[in-house]
């Protein structure tokens, strides 16, 4: 049905599709301005609707910068209800930062977590008091100009046929990975042979291309009132509920389907605020599975969204984790990228682009 009505909007894709080429263009020809900070801005993007691995790689370089930087990240906040620029803290609920911001808050909590959904007022907001800020979901916003742009695709769908929204999930063409600095494949198989590498960085030509992979951790509480549980412990005799709520839980799928358990799957559309019927659901399912072997796993994203005092009541007493994850390169890529990343933070001038200075 959802397909059905996919091709039915086609000619809204049409119409779509060229605004966005028209509103580039005139960025490209100067009509309408971006604009640079003296301070390094790191921008985490994609080119289509969620999935491609934003969170995890925004992780990653928060890990590897956080401790030489006074370090911001800065997002939109998707799915929250306020608006303007707004800082992030522990006791935040998702409804106020969107479920990524307050992830990263609880995640790094010595860092600043912003959201505003005009990145130049945000990143205005916090420039005086910030040596690096890192922003999450921001290819798009060509109000501004980062230093360094990483653009990221998923790598199961990078040869899939693709067009512009609603009958697709792009927000612009391939022809604006150009703009990127560094290309990203993310959620590759750990196996990923040389000459697939090889055929997928022909298709960027001239743009340094790195190999991402996911890696997934123990299972922890969400309520923190229960022992974080091995993933090794799962078998086929498991019985699993997962829920989810975000663009693509494929990988999330697969990977507990590689331990043998059959899934029960509560499946909602991305940064979906959970109701408390949506939660009656997921507690009479959990009940009506027979044996003691049995447990919700949500993605950790999802789980900001569990936090509050309603959905903490009715989900008491029952076993629910979130499966943590983490975006990694292979050697010798991961040195490579991890030194250009902490070369470019630690140029004096935020918008000195790498690519520049290879051209010299």
């Amino acid at each position: 049905m959802m397909k059905l009505l996919r091709l039915l909007l086609f000619p809204f894709s049409i119409l779509y599709a060229i605004g966005v080429i028209a509103r580039n263009l005139a960025y490209d020809l100067g009509i309408f301005k971006s604009q640079q900070f003296d301070l390094p801005v790191i921008s985490i993007g994609n080119l289509s609707v969620g999935g491609s691995g934003k969170s995890p790689m925004t992780e990653y370089l928060i890990r590897l910068l956080k401790d030489k930087y006074k370090l911001a990240t800065l997002s939109r906040g998707y799915g929250r209800k306020t608006s303007g620029f707004r800082l992030v803290d522990l006791n935040s609920m998702s409804s106020e930062s969107g479920d990524e911001p307050l992830q990263f808050k609880r995640k790094f909590r010595d860092i600043t977590v912003a959201v505003c959904e005009n990145r130049v007022e945000g990143i205005n907001r916090l420039i005086s008091d910030h040596e690096l800020i890192l922003l999450d979901d921001a290819f798009q916003h060509r109000a501004l100009k980062p230093g360094l742009s990483l653009l990221l695709f998923d790598y199961r769908t990078l040869f899939e046929p693709q067009w512009f929204l609603p009958t697709g999930d792009l927000r612009e063409s391939m022809w604006s990975a150009h703009r990127a600095d560094l290309i990203i494949i993310s959620k590759c198989p750990q196996n990923l042979q040389a000459d697939q590498e090889q055929l997928i960085r022909s298709r960027f030509q001239n743009k340094q291309v790195f190999f991402s992979y996911l890696s997934y951790g123990n299972l922890k509480s969400v309520d923190g009132q229960i022992p974080d549980k091995d993933l090794y412990s799962i078998n086929k005799k498991t019985k699993i509920i997962v829920l989810s709520g975000i663009a693509n839980a494929a990988p999330l799928l697969n990977e507990l389907a590689s331990y043998g358990p059959d899934v029960i799957h509560h499946e909602y559309p991305d940064h979906h605020q959970f109701s408390e019927k949506n939660i009656t659901k997921l507690v009479n399912t959990f009940h009506g599975l027979s044996g003691d072997d049995k447990l919700i796993i949500t993605t950790e994203k999802d789980a900001q969204r569990l936090n509050t005092e309603v959905f903490r009541e009715k989900l008491k007493g029952i076993n629910v984790y979130f499966l943590p994850v983490e975006a990694r390169f292979k050697e010798p890529e991961r040195t490579e990228f991890n030194n250009l990343i902490e070369g470019y933070a630690s140029k004096i001038g935020g918008n000195y682009r790498i690519h520049q200075e290879k051209d010299r």
